[in-house]
């Protein structure tokens, strides 16, 4: 992912996104690439909702590869109290650590950015807010799905997306042609919205080689790496 270059970096990093969005895969991809271009960084899993697919999965990959992760204490579990680390604080505080916080959506997600909200408002330059859409999954299918579905988690949550990540895929397959597919669908939805598509994401197997860092639309293109996996439940 070196050829990966993004416009406007923050040092904090939001991910939202509906349930099937790719959002914590993204989250712990961002994560390795500032990782691997050099800046220190923190994984936040504060992805509350979904107990069976969450950044927290990759824990041992990501320390490994020396990236900080705080999770809740039952990460990885089936239990769900909506608390925040205290070791998430720590983000605010450190001003040159790289923060990537995996957010959930819906009540209790809200309420777990609501509880940061006030020092996410105090942060220089203001973090960024990255919505993570997949048109193949429902209720993004459509741009006015899309701006939707970012009016509600951006109301939830009390902070506006500030960008879309464009992450085309069917049950996590890598279709490249998604992509394109689906980029006006996309496209529509951010200049409804006012904000940019940010960044394409897709599976860096099913990448062609000629893509570069770019998708043909001109997008950066985040090359992502299986990380994170179901587990079994009873």
């Amino acid at each position: 992912n070196h050829a990966f270059t993004l416009d406007g970096l923050r040092r904090i990093s939001l991910f939202i996104g509906a349930y099937g969005s790719g959002k914590s895969e993204i989250s712990v991809n961002f994560a390795r690439w500032l990782n691997e271009t050099g800046r220190t960084v923190t994984l936040c899993d504060l992805d509350i909702i979904n107990p069976y697919f969450r950044s927290a999965d990759a824990r041992q990959a990501g320390e490994a590869e020396g990236i900080r992760l705080v999770a809740p204490a039952f990460a990885g579990t089936n239990v769900d109290v909506p608390a925040v680390p205290a070791a998430v604080y720590s983000v605010f505080d450190d001003t040159v650590r790289h923060a990537v916080l995996d957010i959930g959506g819906e009540d209790m997600g809200a309420r777990v950015i609501a509880s940061l909200k006030d020092r996410l408002l105090q942060v220089r330059p203001a973090p960024a807010v990255y919505l993570v859409v997949n048109p193949y999954r429902p209720f993004s299918k459509t741009s006015y799905q899309i701006v939707q579905l970012a009016s509600l988690l951006g109301e939830a949550a009390g902070l506006a997306p500030t960008g879309l990540v464009h992450n085309a895929n069917l049950l996590g397959d890598g279709d490249t042609g998604l992509l394109s597919e689906s980029w006006p669908v996309v496209r529509e939805a951010a200049r409804q919205l006012g904000i940019p598509v940010a960044f394409a994401a897709a599976m860096a197997g099913a990448v062609p080689p000629d893509w570069g860092g770019q998708t043909p639309e001109g997008l950066p293109l985040l090359r992502l790496r299986r990380t994170i996996h179901y587990f079994e439940t009873d």
